[in-house]
């Protein structure tokens, strides 16, 4: 079985991976089975369920084997009492739904989040578990009509809801970006700028930094809200913007659009405190360490922590490392 590290995803001509890691979507999603009732009460019968327990944090059942997290889907009678929601068709023909309940007691399995285990999950089960996440989440968010305040029921296969009225609402994704920004210098002495939010708690003796990351406004396109935010969250102009790659960040509900940005370590940094606690550059050479496990100063003595390997930022900083330096990306 194919896993995130080795998958279908590939790598990049530069050497780094090619996709980020819940950017792996090989389900057919056979949306044109979602309006068809009759279809879908047969299709639940000889289906495989995915459950999810939006209440605890969107965990759902792994197999107990802590290096191969497979999915655990469960027959229709085994499932909890819980509206459906169509994931689609596996190669082998068998439908697939998701339910958003109370995870039951399965021999040989463990509750697992999305945020511990998608990036050890091969393709299929990544694709599944963050639709199924994204859905729960979405329905768990709109059980009433913004125009009318009157209840709303899930519909056409857990992908709609509808009121009374008729009058019906499909599923958002909020657009967001995230920017790592470099100096465009090749080699070990290239330079990338992290950021730590000011939101995050504090780890005693340690310290995480990121990719400065924001939401795309209404009227915006990507690539200004990256300039954007870059000048507001640490006072920086940037250039030379490139899009890397995208994912789906259901937390609750966010696409994710990754870019690599140049910018002058000569500018100085100017930092929103709402927003941003501390920032500064790191060397490739310190970066490459810190993935590798060594203990990299990240200010007043403490331990850098870089991102988590289910996230974008992290394919960012491992594209900007295997690349050396991104041509035409310099400041």
């Amino acid at each position: 079985m194919t896993r995130a590290g080795a998958s279908g995803a590939g790598t990049a001509a530069g050497g780094g991976p090619a996709l980020p890691p819940l950017a792996r979507a090989v389900l057919d999603r056979a949306a044109h089975r979602r309006t068809d009732q009759a279809w879908l009460s047969g299709a639940w019968q000889r289906s495989r369920v995915l459950v999810v327990d939006t209440s605890a944090g969107g965990r759902t059942l792994v197999a107990a084997d802590a290096e191969a997290p497979a999915l655990r889907l469960l027959d229709p009678g085994q499932a909890p009492d819980a509206p459906p929601m169509f994931l689609g068709v596996g190669a082998d023909g068998v439908p697939i739904f998701a339910v958003d309940a109370p995870l039951p007691t399965v021999p040989d399995t463990r509750p697992a989040s999305l945020r511990e285990v998608g990036h050890l999950l091969d393709d299929r089960d990544a694709g599944l578990f963050i639709t199924a996440v994204a859905l729960a989440n979405w329905h768990l968010r709109h059980g009433f009509s913004a125009a009318t305040g009157e209840p709303t029921v899930p519909d056409e296969g857990g992908w709609s809801r509808v009121d009374p009225h008729g009058d019906r609402v499909w599923p958002r994704t909020d657009p967001a970006m995230i920017v790592l920004v470099h100096d465009g210098v090749p080699g070990p002495d290239g330079r990338c700028l992290l950021g730590n939010n000011a939101t995050w708690p504090v780890t005693p003796g340690a310290r995480r930094f990121s990719c400065l990351a924001g939401y795309v406004e209404p009227g915006e396109s990507a690539e200004a809200a990256v300039a954007r935010e870059v000048t507001e969250e640490v006072g920086l102009t940037v250039s030379g913007i490139r899009y890397a790659g995208s994912q789906p960040w259901p937390f609750p509900g966010s696409l994710m659009l990754g870019f690599l940005a140049g910018a002058d370590p000569a500018q100085p940094l100017r930092l929103d405190p709402a927003e941003i606690a501390y920032a500064r550059w790191f060397s490739r050479r310190e970066i490459a360490d810190a993935v590798g496990g060594g203990a990299v100063d990240a200010g007043d003595g403490a331990r850098l922590l870089l991102p988590p390997p289910l996230s974008i930022a992290h394919f960012l900083i491992d594209r900007w490392l295997a690349a050396d330096v991104e041509p035409g990306l310099g400041p």
